[in-house]
């Protein structure tokens, strides 16, 4: 697949996901907490935790599989992917200033050994955690708003910027990259290397201030939350365990 088609593809799966709704606002049972995957709480064997729907797209046939399943004795999403793409979403309008952390578990068997987050034929990923957000004309530049402009002509109601919290195979923790198909996403290296692999790992990053790194402005409403394994590039086979996914109150 080329960049271009697959960053189209990309965005167009986003445009048909993230329209509004009604049912895509989240509230806090904790005003310091808003649970957005609640894993733990599904039901063993479902294929979608609830609120959350597929994430998939039209120019890749094979599909990453989902399933809720039990591991340690806690339920989680289990992903395997197979020369595959595809993920789960949920809509949700969080104000990043307000909500600025996120936390979240995850835990893969394995790395892929041919992934490189700087080439086209390696944007591949055991697990990846995706933040979108919506476009506020009133915050993007003159530039952005040329992008966005021409973007939604072709695909609709697209998101302005995404960030993808990932776990890499050599990159360094803590790096910020741009996506190597479009500048409309940044990837942030969460986990790499070999050593954490099949262990649980408890994540936090601080959303704000990931996004006035990455993208050097403020950043508008969160608009969605997904999870993705994928592994259409490289052709491999990956298997990522996630848990639940929360955000909270900036300290």
């Amino acid at each position: 697949m080329t960049g271009r088609v697959r960053a189209s593809v990309c965005l167009l799966a986003w445009a048909m996901l993230m329209s509004p709704s009604a049912n895509s606002l989240v509230w806090a049972q904790n005003p310091s907490t808003l649970e957005i995957g609640k894993f733990s709480a599904a039901s063993e064997g479902a294929a979608l935790p609830d609120g959350w729907k597929p994430l998939t797209f039209p120019k890749i046939p094979k599909q990453t599989r989902y399933e809720v399943v039990k591991d340690g004795g806690r339920l989680v999403v289990k992903a395997v992917s197979e020369a595959s793409a595809s993920g789960l979403t949920k809509q949700v309008k969080i104000d990043p200033k307000d909500f600025s952390i996120v936390r979240w578990q995850w835990k893969v068997e394995n790395l892929l050994q041919t992934s490189d987050v700087t080439r086209k034929d390696g944007d591949d990923y055991p697990a990846r955690l995706y933040i979108t957000f919506e476009y506020d004309p009133d915050k993007a530049t003159v530039g952005k708003k040329l992008k966005y402009k021409a973007g939604r002509v072709l695909f609709g109601d697209i998101p302005i910027a995404a960030i993808n919290y990932v776990w890499e195979r050599k990159a360094p923790v803590g790096a910020v990259i741009d996506n190597a198909y479009t500048d409309f996403v940044k990837m942030v290296v969460v986990e790499s290397g070999p050593q954490n692999v099949g262990t649980w790992m408890d994540e936090e990053r601080n959303i704000y201030e990931d996004y006035t790194k990455a993208f050097g402005e403020e950043p508008s409403m969160i608009n969605g939350v997904a999870i993705m394994s994928d592994t259409d590039n490289t052709k491999e086979r990956a298997t990522a365990y996630y848990g639940d996914i929360t955000f909270v109150k900036g300290r």
